[in-house]
This record gives structure tokens, sequence and C-alpha cells, in this order.
């Protein structure tokens, strides 16, 4: 695979208003893998994972998703060890509504753990409002609508500037945009996983940006011969990167944030911005 150049980074794939107000490049970073297996714990080279927080900003990566479960809470404090003094432009989403016993992920959306959770993320990285506070998945014990009314509260009271979603259908975004506005929704979306669409065309419609997580996954898509992989040698890149350009092109509310503990790994990724398909290709990853 031929080295790109770095300076071919986030910035080229353009930019969004999240919000309105949040511009950031399209193509983000997500920190979860920044932690140790099984997103506990920490991570096996601490000083690899703040290199790679500093790198992705000075490749012009402004969006950096985290969660107090991730670790927990390893994540969101590396972020604030290796970047603070936070860059004036950099957008910092967090998310609350998980717990982890035993390693297990456990929904908790009561409006009591948001607020705690909320404010333990607050103090971990160091700032007074989180850019984007999301709540992390709707709990089946609680109403969602007392979930996101908590978020709202937080938004009153200028502890969140902007508030998320993630992992919800087109009903639950329709509820949530009738109590407060809603930035973003971060949901499950790759070119093997298209469940989703609904509610990307939904966040189409109502300006709000989509975060897709896990957005690198190609599966069987990246054997020998067949088309993802066809492209990609075409023009001398890893699937996984065509598989980001076609995130990008995919839809203009599209923010990918793939994650990775590994520097290379991140300057390839982000590379993936500068990467031009043809309409012939984006037909063909289409149809896949």
């Amino acid at each position: 695979m031929r080295d790109r150049d770095p300076s071919s980074n986030a910035a080229a794939a353009g930019a969004f208003a999240l919000g309105g107000a949040l511009v950031v490049n399209r193509l983000g970073f997500g920190a979860m893998r920044l932690t140790g297996r099984g997103i506990l714990g920490e991570p096996e080279d601490p000083e690899e994972a703040r290199r790679v927080l500093k790198r992705a900003v000075e490749l012009r990566v402004n969006l950096i998703d985290t969660a107090d479960s991730y670790g927990p809470e390893v994540s969101e404090r590396l972020i604030s060890e290796a970047l603070r003094p936070y860059p004036g432009d950099l957008v910092i989403a967090t998310k609350g509504g998980y717990t982890r016993p035993n390693g297990r992920w456990v929904p908790d959306g009561r409006p009591e753990h948001l607020r705690e959770a909320c404010e333990g993320s607050l103090r971990r990285l160091g700032v007074d409002r989180i850019d984007l506070y999301q709540f992390h998945t709707p709990d089946p014990k609680v109403p969602f609508e007392d979930s996101v009314w908590a978020l709202a509260q937080l938004r009153d009271e200028g502890k969140v500037w902007h508030v998320g979603l993630s992992n919800v259908g087109v009903r639950e975004l329709e509820i949530a945009l009738d109590i407060v506005p809603i930035a973003s929704v971060q949901n499950r979306y790759n070119l093997t996983d298209r469940s989703s669409e609904a509610v990307l065309q939904a966040c189409e419609r109502e300006e709000v940006g989509f975060i897709p997580w896990f957005p690198l996954a190609t599966g069987r898509l990246a054997r020998p011969g067949g088309s993802l992989g066809e492209i990609a040698s075409r023009h001398d890149a890893a699937p996984s990167q065509v598989a980001l350009a076609w995130l990008l092109g995919h839809s203009p509310v599209m923010l990918p944030i793939p994650g990775t503990s590994s520097v290379a790994h991140l300057e390839e990724n982000v590379a993936a911005a500068a990467l031009e398909l043809t309409e012939d290709e984006r037909a063909t990853l289409d149809e896949l």
C-alpha cells in the first residue's frame, strides 16, 4: 500500500456544524480502544495512547468521541492528560448511560445516574461544560423521555452544550426532538451493517449529525477477489480506507469516528479522507 501524505487529513472530508454551532471536520476519532482489553482498565502502552491522541489533533481531527464507560473512566482521563489545555476548535463528545459491573455492559438511564455520570465526566475531562453529551443507550427499565429530560436539564444548567443520542431508532429520535435539540445520533453503521439507514435518513432531514460506530467493519467484503478488495487495489489503499471513503460520501451528515491504539493505524485512517471514489465504485459499494 502506498504511503499517503498525512497532510491529506481529516479536513479533506469537509466540515459539519454539530447543532449548527460546533464546526468539526467530518472524520473524527473514537477513543474507546485506548483502554485495556475488553474496554476495561489501563491500556498496555499508556504513552502510545497519549501519542495517538496528540497525533490526531496534529492531523486536524477535531472531534474526539469517548464515554465514561470506556475503562471505565480511563479513556476520558487519557484525553485530559494528553490534550489539556485543549485546542480552541477541539470538540470532545462523551456519553453516559452504561455501567460496567464485572465488565458487562448494563444500561442505566435513570436521571440521577445520568447527572452523576455527567458530573464525573466534567471532572475527568477538566471542563466546565461538555461540548456534546450523548445518551449512550436507552434503558428498558426507564422511560426514554425521562432520560432525555435529564439531559435537557443538564443543558439548561450549562453543564452540557449539545445533546446527542446513541443506539436509537427513528421514533426515539422524534421523541427526543420534541424535548430538546438533538445535535447527533451515534448508531452502528458500516458497509456490512446498514440497519440504521432509516435513522440516517431522518438525521439528514433534521440536519442532525450521524456518527457511525464500528465504521471499519468489512468482513467477507474484504476477501481477495471481492469488489471491495478490487476497489482498494485500484487505489493502492486498504479496504478499511475504502470503507471510510464510502461512508464519507454516502451522506453529508456522516461523521465517522474510527478508533485505534496505534499512531500508524490512525494515520492510515485519516488519510482515507483524501481518497476519491468514482461514481461507478460508489454504485458498486452501494449494492454490496
